[in-house]
């Protein structure tokens, strides 16, 4: 099939959901033709997946997508918390969160912050943005059957509105086909996680009247807890269209059919304390929330991410996540690989870094669901948050054990109880703001997306080392020289108070290289005899470069 195929791509991404999409946008920011296939005939056409966290959107944000993204946010972007009520009308609310960064702390870590975008307005973005820059996305196109051997991945799909079959090689294939992976079930490989944790149903209706029953309520979420009617109650539009989700038992003998329009509509107005609100049902659809992890993300040249490779209880909004991150993960490395830069081995690093981190992530998930006591879940008597368990250090604050860094520590706690995001090897390198010499203000995670980045003093023997080993390696590497203002030699100046050696726990004689991701991959906390035999080393250590 190597001769002969219909498509020939250097990478297949099967599944053009929201990870997938993610992948395909991170591609073609680093230049890799790349093909998708997606089962389903369009984007989701269902409100769901809505939490975007602050990493997550700094990774949209330096690809561009930050923008539009925020414009389809417009209309739930004042909404913020989760609230807890038997009812609406005359209950006791609570909130479990009232604030997704009430203190304004998130500032000081980050140059954006979350957004809430239901996964059917963000997965249009994504597909348009991609496509603009090259992408070939196809829905309606399904995964037959692959193989794969030492040079390359063959694939076979299908065309499901001409039932065109296509045969497609490429050098790699990412796995991005949901929890229930056809291509992970094909390799084998086994999931580890407490399995099945709850489920419910999520159904889409209109009410007119709602808004009014809200007044100036303006939640996420908020959990209806009355019981023989409790479920889930979230905005869409906080005007006409709202969903909710029932708790579904099939462990009780209820199958998807007992929920007819008449079912739902009857739950919804018990839940929300008004009798004969207006609620015309428009869809619904079954969603599982479990904890399961995939033993290993690669097989060969397959990759696997998102629902694939890990699922995760929606609370905290945790799992789609972490998928988007893996993407980005993989994203940097597999363009290094196919454009000589790096050794095959860097592609090792992939699972040795996310692996962890899903493991730990969806035992936050789950803590999380138990202490919010999401409808339709009893957790284990013994479950707790753990130390920590907090949103922020879990979304972004999380430590690589091993990979494609130098330095750092394997005995780390993946998650951390704090925020300490000060430049250490395997973290994702701190945010400080700095203006260039045009005068634009931008951040320092701004400067990380296509190349390697070194940051060193004004005037530092740093920055020439840099060019010379970026041209020996013929590796991208950009290096900018940082200084205080009318600092001479400076690419970039620091504003005022601001210390980027103090920002990256070094002295001012020190460098850091961070990667293509924002992680840090290396740090000299202060001179090197030979610069640039150092910075090299440390280069062709991380690309694993023999």
């Amino acid at each position: 099939m190597e001769d002969t195929a219909d498509v020939r791509v250097p990478v297949l991404v099967v599944g053009g959901s929201l990870v997938g999409l993610s992948t395909s946008l991170f591609l073609s920011r680093h230049g890799i033709r790349h093909l998708v296939v997606e089962k389903h005939a369009g984007t989701s056409d269902h409100p769901r997946g809505r939490g975007i966290n602050a990493r997550t959107m700094e990774l949209f944000r330096v690809a561009g997508a930050e923008g539009a993204i925020r414009q389809a946010a417009s209309a739930l972007e004042n909404n913020m918390g989760i609230l807890q009520t038997e009812s609406l009308l005359g209950g006791d609310h609570k909130w479990l969160v009232k604030a997704i960064d009430p203190s304004g702390a998130l500032s000081k870590f980050s140059p954006t912050g979350w957004c809430v975008c239901s996964q059917n307005n963000i997965e249009p973005i994504l597909a348009a943005q991609s496509r603009a820059q090259g992408a070939d996305v196809r829905f309606s196109t399904e995964l037959m059957s692959f193989d794969q051997d030492e040079t390359g991945v063959n694939a076979l799909v299908k065309d499901r509105e001409t039932g065109e079959h296509i045969t497609v090689r490429a050098d790699f294939l990412i796995a991005a086909d949901g929890p229930r992976s056809p291509v992970r079930e094909q390799l084998r490989i086994p999931q580890t996680g407490s399995g099945e944790l709850f489920h419910n149903v999520s159904v889409t209706f209109r009410s007119r009247r709602l808004v009014e029953v809200l007044g100036d309520l303006r939640f996420i979420v908020c959990y209806l807890m009355k019981p023989g009617a409790d479920g889930a109650l979230l905005p869409v539009d906080n005007d006409t269209q709202w969903v909710f989700h029932l708790p579904w038992h099939p462990d009780q003998g209820e199958t998807l059919e007992d929920f007819t329009e008449e079912r739902c509509r009857e739950q919804i107005r018990a839940a929300i304390g008004v009798p004969d609100l207006d609620v015309e049902i428009g869809g619904k659809a079954p969603w599982h929330a479990a904890e399961r992890i995939a033993t290993q993300y690669s097989s060969g040249r397959v990759f696997l991410a998102g629902d694939a490779a890990h699922e995760m209880s929606p609370t905290g909004a945790f799992g789609s996540n972490t998928g988007i991150q893996d993407a980005h993960n993989l994203a940097w490395k597999i363009a290094a690989v196919l454009n000589g830069s790096a050794g095959a081995g860097l592609l090792e690093t992939y699972g040795a870094e996310r692996h962890p981190v899903a493991v730990a992530t969806a035992q936050r998930a789950s803590a999380r669901s138990a202490e919010h006591s999401h409808p339709g879940y009893a957790p284990p008597p013994t479950m707790g948050g753990g130390p920590g368990s907090g949103v922020l250090t879990t979304a972004m604050a999380y430590a690589y054990p091993s990979g494609a860094f130098v330095g750092g520590s394997p005995d780390r706690p993946v998650i951390p109880e704090g925020m300490r995001m000060k430049g250490d090897p395997g973290t994702r390198a701190p945010h400080m703001w700095l203006t260039r010499a045009d005068g634009e203000r931008v951040s320092t995670l701004d400067l990380y997306e296509r190349a390697f980045v070194l940051l060193c003093g004004a005037g530092s023997p740093w920055r020439a080392a840099a060019g010379r080993v970026a041209e020996r390696l013929s590796v991208k590497l950009d290096a900018y020289a940082i200084g205080a203002p009318g600092a001479a030699g400076a690419d970039l100046v620091q504003e005022e108070g601001s210390d980027w050696s103090e920002v990256h726990a070094m002295s001012p004689e020190g460098a850091v290289l961070v990667r293509p991701d924002g992680f840090v991959a290396w740090r000299s906390q202060g001179p090197a005899d030979d610069a640039e035999a150092a910075l090299s080393e440390a280069l062709s250590t991380v690309l694993r470069r023999s």
